[in-house]
């Protein structure tokens, strides 16, 4: 469980920055090279590198280089990470606010 954690908690620190959420939306669409990518945004290249390169450490983008060219691809699999630690904490929402509601709505029982 403490892997796991450490996991999503990465995939989340990385998922933080507004800049990061829309390089995986763009890559949602497919692969892109890291000067296309980076034109879309407002900052030099080395500082864009280094979102490039927290998306790629916590394992939600791959980069291959051919030749000159370094191309970003969404690894959708990682992102299943997330789904899945929100399908938990939906779970255990809905049984807490499901516990909630009986108590709240069954009638107390007189005591004697």
């Amino acid at each position: 469980m403490a892997q796991y954690s450490a996991e999503v908690d990465g995939v989340f620190v990385a998922l933080a920055d507004p800049t990061r959420r829309s390089v995986i939306r763009r890559l949602g669409r497919g692969p892109t090279s890291v000067g296309e990518l980076a034109a879309e945004f407002p900052m030099t290249l080395p500082s864009f590198m280094k979102h490039v390169r927290t998306l790629e450490s916590n394992g939600l983008i791959r980069t291959v280089k051919v030749g000159r060219v370094r191309t970003c691809v969404l690894d959708r699999d990682r992102l299943a990470l997330v789904d899945d630690w929100l399908a938990e904490q939906r779970r255990i929402w809905a049984g807490r606010t499901d516990r909630l509601e009986q108590f709240v709505t069954d009638p107390m029982e007189e005591q004697s």
